[in-house]
């Protein structure tokens, strides 16, 4: 493989790649749908450049799908790269040290050759860039040596409602032979890894009503329930003393791994003390009974993600609100199903609300879990490939996180997906100082050519 072009290129690729993080395509929020635009425009241009044909985008009810492809040769193997130019919301804007949309790059301990520090640095636009920019590397060394087809869309952050909706109408489109995705992690720098499993999702907002207004704490107060009082003791009733949720049915269908998969999922290095200096806290927490692995891989979750009601503004305001409000996430593993947790959920956060509280349970999104195989001819070939640029054979390894898309693939366009991240977890996705290693961006356009070399060898 050719990577002098790389060399020659890397700080062209590196500028280009600060252009798209300037620009702020926040899905949650539509005042920056312009910005949602204008980032699809931008990747659609630079695909054109790297030699893509058939370049568009494709609109949907929500934000527009980049779609563009390279077919050398039908008869070769085709691989569909997908990834999501939209990012999440910068707030709380006081704790980035630096604005979240001016990457800067600075030296960390864990990047002692820089991190690019900004939004969506990580998550995705370094890493669905890289396949942009490994792209333009076949095409203009002529080495390119399957067909590609390129997705990239810009709802990921807010559940990817239009997605499937593009899948089935388009499967002809979409034909390939495996998908590629890159937003996932690493263990290290030093320690490669891939993904091979990934936990559903099931997200909730929940709103809680008292009194008809909102009162006078002093003169109400100790006569009416207090919304925010009961929401947090709700809340804190969904887990057990042992941290198990304790929704009716919850586990039900959820599969036990055995002991042999248990001592294989621990052979990924970690180092406990060094997880809790790097979060700078003094004990973990989590279901009894299971190590920080399993419960981040293995395990479901619920979380409360956020919590609000009542008076939060400067000074004091002795009110006792009428409501208040939560969101909820449930991370679920195999066998559970997105829509039977949150009606499980549902039944059950209804049932144990007081006399004279109204409830309110709003789902939002979710997405299944998914385990995909590590003996597939896709997954061989994104070992042979980073074993060839990192110089270690990858640790397979199971993800907290949820990519519900996966399922979506192997669902409506029948392919298996293959998770070749090349982050790190503790870059500060979704959080302030969000950030991606220069070694990650440009170890990700070296790597992912050889992937679609050996993959198109497995198939030929």
């Amino acid at each position: 493989m050719n990577t002098s072009y790389l060399e020659q290129n890397k700080q062209r690729f590196l500028d280009e790649l600060f252009e798209l993080l300037r620009i702020p395509s926040i899905s949650a929020d539509g005042a920056y749908h312009h910005d949602i635009l204008a980032a699809a425009e931008y990747i659609k241009n630079k695909l054109i450049e790297a030699g893509a044909d058939k370049v568009e985008l494709c609109q949907t009810a929500g934000n527009p799908i980049v779609y563009g492809e390279k077919i050398i040769d039908p008869a070769l193997p085709t691989v569909l790269v997908y990834g999501h130019y939209d990012v999440q919301p910068v707030v709380p804007l006081e704790l980035w040290e630096t604005e979240p949309f001016v990457p800067t790059i600075r030296k960390t301990q864990v990047h002692p050759d820089g991190a690019i520090f900004a939004r969506g640095a990580c998550d995705d636009k370094g890493q669905v860039y890289s396949h942009v920019k490994a792209f333009e590397m076949m095409m203009k060394t002529d080495t390119l040596p399957c067909n590609i087809k390129f997705m990239i869309e810009g709802e990921e952050e807010v559940g990817s409602s239009n997605l499937g909706i593009f899948c089935i109408a388009n499967k002809e489109k979409l034909k390939a032979d495996v998908v590629l995705i890159s937003d996932t992690s690493i263990i290290a720098n030093d320690i490669p890894s891939i993904d091979c499993g990934l936990r559903g999702l099931s997200y909730v907002e929940v709103e809680v009503t008292g009194p008809n207004r909102d009162l006078h704490s002093g003169v109400y107060g100790g006569a009416v329930a207090n919304p925010i009082n009961i929401l947090s003791k709700m809340i804190a009733s969904m887990h057990d003393e042992n941290n198990r949720i304790t929704i009716p049915g919850f586990y039900d269908k959820v599969i036990e791994l055995s002991q042999d998969e248990r001592e294989e999922l621990n052979k990924a290095p970690f180092n406990l003390e060094d997880y809790k200096k790097d979060l700078g806290i003094d004990e973990i927490w989590g279901e009894k009974g299971y190590n920080v692995l399993e419960r981040t891989g293995i395990r479901p979750t619920l979380e409360c993600n956020g919590i609000w009601g009542g008076y939060i503004g400067e000074g004091a305001k002795t009110v006792l609100p009428a409501k208040a409000f939560a969101k909820i996430s449930m991370r679920l593993v195999p066998n559970q199903g997105s829509k039977e947790i949150t009606e499980l959920f549902k039944n059950h956060f209804e049932s144990i609300a007081p006399a004279g509280i109204k409830v309110v349970v709003k789902a939002h999104h979710g997405g299944e879990p998914v385990v995909t195989p590590i003996d597939s001819p896709a997954y061989l070939a994104a070992e042979r490939a980073m074993e060839k640029t990192y110089g270690k054979k990858p640790i397979p390894t199971r993800s907290g996180g949820s990519i519900p898309i996966v399922a979506l693939f192997e669902k409506e366009l029948g392919l298996k997906s293959v998770l070749m991240g090349f982050g790190l977890d503790s870059d500060a996705l979704h959080s302030p100082n969000e950030h991606y290693g220069v070694f990650n961006y440009y170890k990700g356009i070296e790597t992912i050519p050889y992937f679609h070399k050996y993959f198109a060898e497995a198939l030929k």
